[in-house]
């Protein structure tokens, strides 16, 4: 398959962005990046980064494979996908407190009825809930990729509780420890705000009757949670009280925190906790990580909850195909990145496409993530393609399908040496009053040669993201 390398370009020759660090290599040595690598092994295993693989057997925490070579982006190349993110992430939104209101895209006839209304992530618990600004997604994780010098698509939106942010900032404070004469020559910018400019968002969106300075807390599931050292790591760098769900009670129509000085109350709860475990009176009355009544605080408008629930009616897969109809309705404006083409498989027409080109399309179950449950059909056997002919045609409305693109390459440090390695980028995007984004993303990159899937729980790895001012 050709793709672009984001090194080298299509002829061959170095591309500017990359010009001192082809300069640099060419006096290191595979021991020294060697030697540099083990380091920031050993640095991340000391900070204790790690990601829990739910059903390896024996140890299910590992590190990440961190790579030594950064990814480099112009100015230009940045500016194309901050404002494509930023437009999506308003568009969304908008969405988001339309949907959970009077549903005008609906009625509209953009967006079928069925695909909102009858979506199992759609929660009628918040409805007719307002939101501060109506910004029901605070921090977004927009998966991008590139197949050219100038061709950007967005492969999927995270609107939930999006994970990852904590490898963007560490992994640059690791860059500046190991290559410092890097950082000296190439004029990179800076991301050490991000923390701040999230905290500010936080404060923003306080209810109105939150009293002096806000009470901003992150709520956690727990230190058996995949993400757990992203949600200490997050705390800390924000300076809020890190919490689970029994730290936390309802009354008086308030949340409160307990504190060895007595009752505290939040005004707003940073939380990486699934929907259906918030709040046992309003969804599974089994969950012992929630806050029981939260629901009936949020609908009294006396606690903000970052990110909203229900914000996976707009990362759903089937709805995925629609954000460019979504951008146009609220915004009326043209998208600036594209979607990745897709078929719709509840279509009869694009399930007859797709059935036929199987061994040739990416297929994707709509509320699947981390790249379990789905087919690359060229990389798959006959009989694995088979065999996912079945379950599409089992239930196809579970599917959507899309071209395999030719993902763009960035020089990776391997046992091999250095070698091109297909990558993919997720820009967190931060919403408040303002939208906006720090210039640096998490990139994750398929170590496998050959390999198209850049998941971290499917074996992928994570490198630092150079833009360049």
């Amino acid at each position: 398959m050709n793709c672009f390398d984001e090194m080298n370009g299509s002829g061959g020759d170095c591309r500017d962005a990359y010009r001192k660090i082809s300069e640099w290599l060419e006096n290191e040595t595979p021991e020294t990046l060697a030697r540099k690598r083990d380091e920031a092994d050993a640095i991340f295993r000391r900070l204790g980064i790690t990601f829990l693989v739910y059903g390896e057997k024996g140890s299910a925490e590992r590190l990440i494979p961190f790579d030594v070579l950064p990814r480099v982006l112009t100015s230009a190349e940045w500016n194309t996908i901050d404002t494509g993110c930023v437009q999506r992430v308003k568009a969304l939104n908008a969405f988001l407190d339309d949907v959970y209101h009077g549903g005008e895209i609906v009625k509209a006839g953009k967006v079928p009825q069925e695909l909102v209304y009858q979506n199992p992530l759609y929660m009628p618990e918040v409805h007719g809930i307002d939101v501060p600004f109506g910004v029901h997604s605070h921090i977004s994780g927009i998966d991008v990729v590139r197949t050219g010098a100038d061709e950007f698509y967005v492969l999927e939106d995270n609107l939930r509780t999006p994970s990852g942010v904590s490898y963007m900032l560490e992994g640059r404070n690791v860059m500046m420890r190991l290559f410092p004469e890097l950082f000296t020559n190439m004029r990179v910018r800076p991301i050490e705000n991000y923390a701040e400019i999230l905290l500010s968002n936080l404060r923003a969106v306080a209810p109105d009757n939150a009293t002096g300075e806000s009470s901003i807390v992150l709520m956690t599931p727990g230190r058996f949670n995949s993400a757990y050292f992203e949600h200490v790591f997050l705390a800390e760098q924000m300076g809020i009280t890190l919490v689970e769900g029994q730290d936390l009670f309802v009354e008086d129509g308030h949340v409160f925190m307990r504190t060895i000085a007595g009752p505290e109350r939040v005004d707003v709860i940073y939380r990486r906790l699934d929907d259906e475990f918030m709040d046992p009176l309003a969804f599974r009355a089994d969950s012992a990580l929630g806050v029981p009544g939260i629901v009936s605080v949020l609908r009294q408008g006396n606690v903000t909850l970052a990110n909203a629930i229900g914000n996976g009616i707009a990362d759903d897969k089937s709805v995925y195909p629609y954000v460019p109809d979504m951008i146009r309705f609220y915004l009326g404006e043209e998208p600036i990145i594209a979607n990745v083409p897709t078929w719709k498989l509840r279509e009869p027409d694009d399930l007859a496409y797709a059935l036929d080109h199987l061994g040739e399309m990416v297929v994707k179950e709509v509320r699947g993530s981390g790249g379990y449950g789905m087919l690359v059909g060229p990389t798959s056997t006959t009989q694995e393609i088979e065999d996912y002919r079945k379950r599409v045609l089992a239930d196809p409305a579970d599917f959507i399908a899309q071209p395999t693109l030719a993902l763009s390459t960035c020089p990776t440090f391997v046992e091999t040496g250095v070698a091109p390695r297909h990558v993919d980028l997720r820009p967190f995007v931060l919403a408040g009053k303002t939208v906006s984004m720090v210039p640096g993303a998490f990139t994750r990159v398929a170590l496998r040669d050959g390999s198209l899937v850049v998941n971290s729980s499917q074996g992928g790895g994570t490198k630092d993201t150079w833009v360049l001012s």
